[in-house]
């Protein structure tokens, strides 16, 4: 690293992130019942001294007479994440505590007819909207085997995997003092925590806030700083910030208001490579913002996995109705083998574009959005269910790019 920069990330009780959770949550909801439902579904939460409220709002169409509980899956997931309680920001299990206010209506069927027709061909079905997705992948992360594979840049890695284990280590009792919202950043040479808590000052130190704050800086130092960041790059003048105000004890929607999609670049690199603009939570994969971000991601991922490249950026653009891409761009800012008109044509002919290309080559029609929530969209393990298939490695496609 011959640079600083900076990426942060939130944790799943932050509450533009529980929003996130939310909105895929009930999207999981809607593909379990329905394979072939579209949903675009928001989220907003707000906290009061009296009580909370999450807001649902939105467009779903199902071929199911099957009901989906709205309220139930926003009440239960919150509660998993640790909203169970007033005092922690928000109560989601009780009807008196916690409103829940939802206004769901069905898809357009001007978006609907374009997406649905297309050219009469099952591939041609057309795009679900205009729109440009980027996809970026990095060998930052390659020289530290904690990280190997994920091909990440590697302040957002390290970022995201700092809020993943403070909201684990909250659930398995390891921080038992922690409470759901937290935040971290990264600048390789500083590493900044926020980490929601009880009131540990009056419950254990006679009301001492120094001592709270200090006992604090040692378990998260240790447990989850520690165990995340390589020792390699914890050196002795690493600077290490924990709250820097001092306390956080009023978190969650009680203290910020919450939507769904505010937290896109936390979503992807961290800042470190461009962003569309879309964000993803909510949306079924007919959506481009989220189905083309996971496909262009795929394709930048083979790019510097096969070594045809130190970085890669991949831009597609969509017009609504239409299958192909109007434009594909590969940039490799001066990091690749080959010229990047080159290598723009061997991605083209690895990979289909066609939004129906897309979600039958990473099986997006499943129920696998939940996870995608929090923790980052990419640089994270494909799992046993279909989870994270746009990080899949195809040698196939490797050796199609190496030429």
């Amino acid at each position: 690293m011959t640079y600083l920069f900076t990426s942060e990330s939130v944790s799943e009780g932050h509450p533009d992130k529980l929003c996130d959770m939310i909105s895929d949550a009930i999207l999981d909801e809607c593909l379990s019942i329905d394979p072939g439902a579209r949903v675009a579904v928001e989220t907003m939460v707000k906290g009061t001294d009296s009580g909370s409220y999450i807001f649902i709002g939105g467009e779903v169409t199902i071929s199911s007479d099957e009901k989906v509980e709205y309220e139930g899956v926003a009440r239960k997931t919150a509660s998993a994440i640790g909203y169970g309680d007033h005092s922690v920001g928000m109560d989601a299990t009780s009807d008196e505590l916690c409103k829940v206010v939802v206004r769901i209506t069905q898809q357009s069927p001007d978006i609907s007819q374009g997406v649905d027709e297309g050219k009469g061909l099952h591939l041609d079905q057309g795009a679900g909207d205009q729109g440009l997705m980027f996809g970026y992948a990095s060998d930052e992360t390659e020289s530290f085997q904690e990280l190997e594979g994920s091909f990440m840049p590697l302040p957002a890695a390290l970022a995201q995997r700092l809020t993943t284990k403070m909201s684990e280590s909250m659930k398995d009792g390891s921080l038992s003092w922690a409470r759901p919202d937290s935040k971290s950043q990264v600048t390789i040479d500083t590493v900044v925590i926020a980490i929601q808590h009880d009131d540990i000052a009056g419950e254990q130190f006679s009301g001492s806030e120094n001592d709270e704050h200090a006992f604090i800086f040692s378990e998260v130092l240790e447990k989850v700083i520690r165990s995340v960041i390589p020792s390699s790059l914890m050196k002795e003048d690493t600077k290490i910030i924990i709250n820097g105000t001092g306390r956080f004890v009023r978190g969650g929607p009680h203290a910020d208001a919450g939507l769904t999609g505010r937290k896109i670049i936390v979503d992807t690199y961290g800042g470190m490579g461009r962003h569309g603009g879309g964000a993803f939570s909510g949306k079924d994969p007919s959506k481009v913002d989220r189905s083309a971000a996971y496909a262009s991601r795929w394709a930048a991922k083979h790019v510097v996995a096969s070594g045809m490249a130190e970085k890669c950026e991949i831009q597609l653009a969509y017009a609504i109705g239409v299958s192909e891409p109007v434009s594909v761009f590969v940039n490799t800012m001066g990091t690749g083998a080959v010229d990047d008109h080159t290598l723009s044509k061997r991605v083209e002919e690895s990979f289909d574009f066609r939004p129906q290309a897309i979600i039958e080559a990473l099986n997006l029609r499943s129920p696998i959005y939940s996870q995608t929530a929090s923790g980052g969209h990419f640089g994270r393990d494909p799992g046993s269910g279909g989870e994270f298939s746009w990080e899949q490695i195809d040698e196939g496609k490797i050796k199609s790019l190496q030429g």
